[in-house]
């Protein structure tokens, strides 16, 4: 119970952090990221970049397409995207080069719940999205 009461604050936490569009906005995510991660898993040996690199590369098959993250973001996430049905374009994902990514929590988190389960078809985990935005803190 301790545990749990200490996740969900872990987790109020993240939502009431004042939030502006810098990247350390997006290291200060991806921190709380790694804590609710750890209070998980006690075996997290924190975020990756590489990890978050991979998993922005991995293709799957959905509906009998490969598609990942970098099917709409291209393989630089510093780089404008073109959705791939619509062909609406996408500003960059790196906060290094799109002041406004990260400015909202409930931004960030409605387009991990329906990104991640487009194309993973499931949730993220909190070590996912650690490891996905300590990735794009590298991108330039």
């Amino acid at each position: 119970m301790k545990k749990l009461s200490f996740i969900l604050a872990t987790l109020l936490s993240i939502t009431a952090f004042s939030v502006h569009a810098d990247v350390d906005t997006a290291k200060k995510l991806a921190d709380k990221y790694a804590l609710i991660a750890k209070n998980i898993d006690p075996a997290s040996k924190g975020l990756s970049e590489e990890d978050g690199k991979n998993f922005f590369n991995r293709e799957l098959t959905i509906k009998g397409k490969q598609v990942a993250c970098a099917s709409c973001h291209t393989a630089n996430p510093a780089d404008n995207g073109k959705h791939m049905v619509t062909g609406k374009p996408i500003r960059p994902l790196a906060p290094a080069v799109n002041e406004k990514r990260f400015t909202s929590i409930d931004t960030v988190e409605k387009n991990f719940t329906k990104h991640c389960n487009d194309i993973i078809t499931r949730d993220c985990t909190a070590q996912e999205k650690g490891n996905f935005i300590a990735y794009l803190l590298t991108v330039k």
